[in-house]
């Protein structure tokens, strides 16, 4: 393999340094751009550390760009930092402990699970922050379950999380030990069968008569997954509100109405007279469905309990994102859910699609960036399908060899750096072929990611009245830091 190194190292700062993070209740700084004064940066350090994935490199160190006055011809290929215009604070980079992925994981020896879990997740490695979890089955599960089997049982007499003690809540106890400040969410991907008209948990709308029970159904499982050392911090009340999947998978038709009626009027009171500390997040699902949240947001009594929108890129565009804030600029955002298929022959090396994907969302608004599956074998099982996903890890079921994809080396560009609490500031460029996002990191140090799909070229970096020229490989994603 290419050289790699630990971010410590890119870093240059101690491993508490890294470690320190900022609370998520602290995130709560305002989404809208933030001006502040900005100086010259005449105290800026010249030297700017570079990683680059490209053809054969994985995260590698690259030669130190370097600062110096600004002549005043810009270049041509020319990007402009203002760090003194500020947006939404940032809580962290993740994916999925699904059934499968937690499955897969529990199949590696205890010596090489514990490796790769502090590669994955302990804040001076990739430090990955954000984990979604999943009430009950999902379309990538052992086997079809939910917490309640069985006929109907509105008192939820037979309710138990017992499925989840045999790997998930071990695998998620470990991910915790690597990174203590391991953020996660939990998404249901369908209400037990008897709560729902067809009666199965594949496809099809839940009868409202149950939202009551359900609400129970959900702070049992809120309650049952804190006593067990796992905490839940928010959670959406649906995988994908609005496709019951052809009936192929774990999936729940919400009609909108159907959706503000029970946070509204049901789980949010619920959790609020429990005194459960855990944010609900709206939709769950693509981003053409800004029109239905923006429509949702309108009733009061909703946003005091939801008020922020966890979205998927399956339909849709990023900045349709940006109409939702522009109508409640308070509403937080966050990227729930995208992963790779394991058989496409760019699965090992689409690091600027995924690179590409991960700078547009953030430029729209979210807060945190949570992968599909974060891992699964080399025929992207166990699945319920069969089903095409990819983890953004392979863990092969006979070598238990493990194989990172194009979209674990783009995560390494960005989780590896951008610390929680960091605040997007304002990049500019009219160059082609190149996405970008900047970040400053509470200590102040300044973070660069640019995404160049087109030829080899040098691009021109301008702060203030500062220039760096910056070479870009082909096809490839870069990570500046300086301070």
């Amino acid at each position: 393999m290419a050289q790699q190194t630990s971010r410590r190292s890119f870093l240059g700062i101690s491993a508490l340094g890294l470690a320190a993070a900022v609370a998520p209740d602290e995130l709560v700084g305002p989404a809208v751009a933030a001006s502040e004064p900005e100086n010259q940066r005449s105290n800026i350090h010249p030297d700017i550390s570079v990683r680059v994935t490209s053809g054969d490199q994985r995260f590698a160190a690259a030669p130190k760009a370097t600062w110096r006055r600004a002549s005043p011809t810009p270049g041509s290929d020319q990007l402009r930092l203002n760090p003194g215009t500020k947006f939404q604070p940032i809580l962290g980079f993740g994916g999925a402990f699904s059934d499968a992925a937690c499955y897969t994981f529990n199949r590696l020896a205890p010596p090489a699970r514990e490796q790769l879990f502090h590669e994955l997740f302990h804040p001076s490695e990739m430090g990955l922050s954000v984990g979604r979890i999943c009430v009950g089955a999902s379309d990538y599960s052992t086997k079809l379950y939910s917490y309640d089997d069985g006929e109907a049982d509105p008192e939820l007499t037979r309710f138990s999380i017992e499925h989840d003690r045999e790997y998930i809540l071990p695998v998620l106890r470990q991910a915790r030990q690597a990174n203590p400040d391991l953020f996660l969410f939990s998404s249901p991907w369908s209400p037990p069968g008897w709560m729902k008209f067809n009666g199965t948990m594949l496809g099809g709308p839940m009868r409202n008569h149950y939202f009551a029970a359900y609400a129970k159904y959900y702070l049992k499982f809120l309650d049952g997954y804190a006593a067990e050392g796992v905490p839940v911090q928010a959670l959406t009340t649906q995988n994908e509100v609005d496709t019951d999947q052809d009936s192929r998978m774990p999936a729940c038709i919400w009609p909108q109405e159907y959706e503000i009626q029970f946070i509204r009027d049901h789980l949010g009171p619920l959790l609020e007279s429990s005194a459960t500390p855990v944010k609900i997040w709206l939709l769950d699902h693509n981003y053409n469905l800004w029109g239905r949240i923006v429509c949702s947001l309108e009733d009061d009594k909703l946003r005091k309990y939801a008020n922020t929108v966890a979205w998927h890129g399956y339909a849709g565009t990023p900045d349709m994102m940006s109409k939702v804030h522009d109508a409640y600029p308070e509403t937080e955002m966050h990227w729930t859910e995208g992963g790779p298929e394991h058989t496409d022959p760019g699965y090992l090396t689409d690091w600027c699609k995924w690179s590409g994907t991960f700078s547009e969302v953030l430029k729209h608004w979210c807060r945190s960036i949570t992968a599909w599956n974060l891992a699964l074998d080399e025929h992207g099982s166990p699945n319920i399908g069969p089903f095409p996903c990819g983890g953004v890890v392979t863990i092969n079921s006979e070598t238990k060899e493990i194989t990172r994809s194009g979209q674990y080396w783009a995560f390494a560009h960005y989780a590896r750096v951008v610390r929680r609490g960091a605040r997007r500031f304002d990049s500019e460029s009219a160059a082609a072929d190149l996405e970008h996002v900047a970040l400053e990191n509470p200590d102040g140090q300044q973070v660069l990611i640019v995404t160049n799909t087109g030829a080899r070229r040098t691009i021109e970096l301008r702060l203030a009245n500062m220039a760096a020229p910056v070479p870009l490989e082909a096809n490839s994603v870069t990570t500046l830091v300086w301070k």
